[in-house]
């Protein structure tokens, strides 16, 4: 594949945060692109404001003459399957080109100094912060984001060709399309048991990743794959030292194996976040730019849309929304918010996503929830998957109960007002299914108070 000779692009699956960015990119440098999704979101309507065509039903008479021709590449996620779209069936049975989102990505970073962020957890943040400071100090980095980044209001920060930063994403393997310069692993736990068979699978095909990478492999000290270490006061190689809370901002010392940096100061929560701002310094640090125009960068930069988003920050109401759907990103969550409201009760609102997670994490999903003062859960948002039968958010709910009775099954439409009873200042909603859209309307409610 040759993205130079590269005409028409059709995408199916458009609206997926990854694809998005690929579509971005290519309507960018003047492709012809249009894709299919299911449904229409703010993600799609930003991509028809650029130029991009877009439709939400599956039918070939939808796709213009144009798009049919076969030397129009096709491109889709893993998350959508044969036999469950007529498109991706009809150009699979046809001779068309047909590539998962990955083999795309992959393509397009050859030609390029590479930097990928690996790792169950951290992926999107980290790399946000590295694409930022990459392009308030380079300008020949283009950035590819699982998120939405605040200071750009997207998931693509375009720039130059000479660096491409990228997410490398474990689902469905993709990140073994790629082969990065340089590259770090932020976490290792079990995740997505739908498509590793065990843990082990899933460690020895990060190890897999870890041996595509050709000059530095950065790793979380603790993860059990040779590089460089970072971490938060564990004696890394990079390591965040005399962490600090200062009128609500992270502040620590850095120790590298070359210098130690004091007071440096962050804007975002938790101390998971200080370890992906230090591993972002010495990703950036290894092609050149120098820690304190890092630490510059910092600064300015605001964050990734719903990663501990402050939806609301009054003296009446506190109301985050936080894209946290693994027992260990919600684990975070919690502790930053008792390191941070300390005195004050909490009331979590989390959406399950999918029935395999949700069946392969249910024990610790009940831990770690249970530990918030009030819980209202939604019911699972499928995504991609069909009903387990005895996987529910009503059995977790019953299970959560015997540790703490606080907790409530609860639908959409009596969200609002179940909040609104507890009386909670601070209202955390967690979750990667369609709660993101769900807490404008909470935000909307609560202003009004």
């Amino acid at each position: 594949m040759n993205t130079n000779k590269l005409h028409n692009v059709f995408f199916i699956g458009i609206g997926g945060i990854g694809m998005s960015a690929l579509a971005r990119y290519l309507n960018h440098f003047g492709k012809n692109v249009a894709g299919f999704d299911r449904v229409e979101s703010s993600i799609t309507a930003s991509l028809v404001k650029e130029g991009v065509s877009i439709f939400y039903t599956d039918l070939l008479s939808q796709v213009p003459k144009s798009f049919l021709d076969k030397d129009t590449l096709i491109v889709y996620t893993p998350a959508i399957k044969r036999n469950e779209n007529k498109l991706l069936d009809y150009f699979m049975s046809n001779a068309y080109e047909v590539v998962k989102r990955a083999e795309l990505l992959g393509v397009i970073t050859q030609n390029a100094i590479s930097l990928a962020v690996a790792g169950t957890h951290g992926k999107t943040t980290t790399t946000s912060v590295l694409g930022h400071i990459l392009k308030e100090n380079k300008s020949c980095v283009t950035t590819f984001l699982g998120g939405i980044a605040e200071n750009y209001n997207s998931n693509l920060i375009l720039g130059g060709d000479q660096y491409i930063v990228v997410e490398a994403d474990e689902f469905d393997r993709s990140f073994l399309q790629l082969e990065p310069n340089i590259a770090c692993i932020t976490s290792m736990d079990a995740d997505h048991l739908d498509i590793y068979e065990d843990v082990k699978t899933l460690e020895e095909t990060f190890n897999m990743f870890a041996a595509r990478v050709s000059k530095s492999l950065f790793v979380r000290k603790g993860v059990p794959i040779h590089g460089i270490t970072y971490g938060v006061e564990e004696g890394a190689d990079y390591d965040a030292k005399n962490v600090r809370i200062i009128e609500g901002s992270y502040v620590f010392d850095l120790k590298t194996p070359t210098v130690y940096l004091e007071n440096i100061k962050i804007n975002l929560p938790g101390r998971y976040n200080i370890a992906n701002t230090v591993v972002a310094m010495a990703m950036a640090g290894s092609i050149g730019v120098s820690l304190q125009d890092c630490i510059k960068s910092l600064q300015t930069y605001k964050g990734v849309h719903r990663r501990f988003s402050y939806r609301l920050k009054t003296e009446k109401h506190i109301l985050i929304d936080d894209y946290a759907h693994h027992p260990t990103e919600i684990e975070a969550v919690y502790n930053a918010l008792k390191e941070m409201y300390n005195k004050e009760e909490v009331l979590v609102v989390f959406q399950p996503h999918t029935y395999t997670r949700t069946r392969d994490f249910e024990l610790d999903f009940v831990k770690v929830l249970a530990k918030f003062d009030n819980i209202l859960l939604l019911p699972i948002y499928a995504a991609r998957e069909h009903p387990i039968q005895g996987v529910s958010s009503a059995e977790l709910v019953t299970k959560i109960k015997r540790i703490n009775p606080k907790v409530s099954l609860v639908n959409q439409t009596e969200l609002i007002t179940r909040i609104k009873e507890s009386k909670t200042r601070i209202v955390v909603m967690l979750g990667a299914g369609d709660i993101g859209e769900m807490v404008e309307n909470v935000e909307k409610k609560l202003k009004k108070e």
